[in-house]
């Protein structure tokens, strides 16, 4: 024990070095900066606040510090370097928000043993990551969307689950109404839209085909796969449950995209989507099969997601499992499991495991796979973590798997920042905006749009008396909703291939959007009237 600990104090030495250049290269960054500015040249793309800069060291990666008082070192160095210069500093952000900038860190120091090198390439494939988005982004118009949610008009109250379970003893469980409390303010039709936050990898993954790289289009691919998962870290609450019928669509020129999502079924719950973007095609239908296990939920999906490109190359996946740890007890937190299969209708596949959470495991979240050609020969390794980012090595990588770190492999996708002003939905910038009513937008939503719903939107605004008076009136209409269904209803905007196949989307919504013409479209969530059930007979 006393060797490997004085090993370890000569790699932190080291890193203490490693860091002290650091700063003095920030210094002559700023330095430069100054003179640049000077001289005209503005580069507030990469304007790097001193408040951010100072809150760095102190981020998710600071847990491992060996004793409080490096810490306490570090963060006074931190300051004082802050408080020289008053000017901000100016370079790409990500570069300075991985690990090296910690001399505390024992985990840190096993792997930033090569540390300059590794910094510079993250540099290379971070700028060049996000030169490829901005590309991808280019050609649209870019619009101006909200960074945060509405001020509360009330104070929260806090909610005890045993006290609800205490006044709900005896009673249909059928029938009882979970407080809005245990909601976050978007419908299960809104998260699905999550999935493609990052949907500028499948605009790359389209350009890379086109230019008859195959490989890279489908590691992109992969990339998109994996971050439809970063934006549950944290996520502590749960979706509204969409009314049978319910739609929701996402008109975002910014990004290239129109999303429409609708419930098709009510038992068992299936939403349906469809989207459309610069060159490809996603849609596919969800449903969940849950097991309770005392302390954890498990979520298991079913349904295939489907990705087609314009010239005609298909990509087919399925979500894996995911788990609800501590529901009664302990922090609550998620872990997705599982095997994702990424199957191709041309050169390549791809396999990505989900490694589970162990108690012991210091390390969480982590993703790893390979893509294979026809013949079963894996021609690139891909690795990283479904809450932060992704690389890829070319070829058949010999190595163990946790020895591929961002020093020898290229950088595909990286999570974009959270937003400053967090609430405890912890939602992130771009769900912020989904619930959104931009101006003249109401007018053209069907009354059966998600934005529409009373209980969500009155949650959203902090009117949370207001929120579970509607929820529970709502939740009546809901419990008809299977009725209705048996009553032959059909879903409006998509179709069941067979008896049991997939949904797809008919066509015809985006028409009668823009014509204004909503006359098959109920009003569900105005008062419940009884011969909307005896209607459908």
């Amino acid at each position: 024990m006393l060797s490997e600990f004085s090993e370890i104090q000569g790699q932190l030495k080291v890193l203490c070095e490693e860091r002290s250049i650091l700063l003095d290269t920030l210094r002559q960054l700023e330095a430069a900066n100054i003179e640049a500015e000077s001289s005209g040249i503005h580069d507030g793309d990469y304007q790097l606040s001193k408040h951010e800069y100072s809150g760095i060291g102190r981020g998710k990666y600071s847990e491992g510090s060996t004793t409080e008082s490096s810490g306490d070192i570090e963060k006074q160095e931190l300051e004082d370097v802050s408080d020289e210069d008053e000017t901000s500093f100016h370079d790409t952000k990500e570069h300075f928000t991985e690990p090296a900038v910690i001399c505390g860190s024992v985990r840190g120091a096993a792997d930033h043993a090569d540390n300059q090198k590794e910094n510079e390439n993250q540099l290379d494939d971070v700028e060049r990551m996000h030169g490829d988005k901005e590309d991808c982004y280019s050609r649209y118009a870019q619009i101006e969307r909200r960074k945060k949610l509405p001020d509360p008009v009330e104070k929260e109250k806090g909610v005890s689950l045993w006290s609800m379970i205490k006044d709900n003893v005896g009673k249909d469980l059928t029938r009882v109404c979970l407080p809005v409390y245990f909601n976050e303010p978007i419908s299960s039709l809104q998260k699905c839209f999550e999935d493609l936050e990052y949907s500028y990898l499948l605009d790359r993954a389209y350009k890379y085909g086109k230019e008859g790289n195959s490989l890279q289009r489908i590691l992109n691919v992969a990339a998109f796969a994996v971050s439809g998962y970063a934006s549950s870290e944290g996520r502590h609450c749960k979706p509204f449950n969409p009314l049978l019928g319910e739609t929701y669509e996402a008109d975002f020129p910014d990004k290239g995209v129109r999303f429409f999502s609708e419930k098709v079924s009510h038992h068992p719950t299936l939403i349906a989507c469809h989207c459309e973007g610069n060159g490809w095609k996603f849609w596919g239908d969800s449903n969940l099969r849950t097991k309770f296990w005392g302390r954890s939920i498990q979520l298991d999906p079913v349904g295939v997601l489907t990705l087609e490109f314009d010239d005609g190359e298909i990509f087919q996946w399925s979500k894996v499992t995911t788990t609800i740890y501590n529901i009664i007890l302990g922090k609550l937190y998620c872990d997705h499991h599982g095997l994702m299969h990424i199957h191709g209708n041309r050169d390549y596949s791809c396999k990505l495991k989900f490694k589970e959470q162990s108690i012991l495991d210091r390390t969480p979240h982590q993703v790893h796979g390979s893509v294979e050609d026809l013949s079963g020969k894996k021609v690139a390794t891909l690795t990283g973590k479904w809450d932060d980012s992704m690389y890829y090595i070319s070829g058949d990588f010999s190595g163990k798997l946790k020895d591929c770190n961002p020093s020898n492999a290229s950088l595909l996708w990286k999570r974009d920042k959270p937003p400053s002003n967090l609430t405890r939905y912890n939602l992130t910038s771009f769900a912020i905006t989904l619930n959104e009513l931009t101006p003249g937008l109401q007018e053209k939503l069907p009354p059966t749009d998600s934005r529409l719903r009373p209980d969500q939107r009155h949650l959203e605004n902090g009117e949370y008396d207001r929120a579970n008076a509607e929820k529970q009136r709502l939740e009546r209409r809901q419990r008809m909703s299977r009725k209705l269904q048996e009553n032959g209803w059909k879903p409006i905007w998509f179709h069941q291939d067979s008896e049991n196949g997939s949904f797809r989307y008919t066509g015809g919504y985006w028409e009668a959007r823009e014509q204004g013409k909503w006359d098959g479209c109920p009003n569900i969530f105005g008062e419940f009237n009884e011969e909307l059930v005896d209607s459908s007979e």
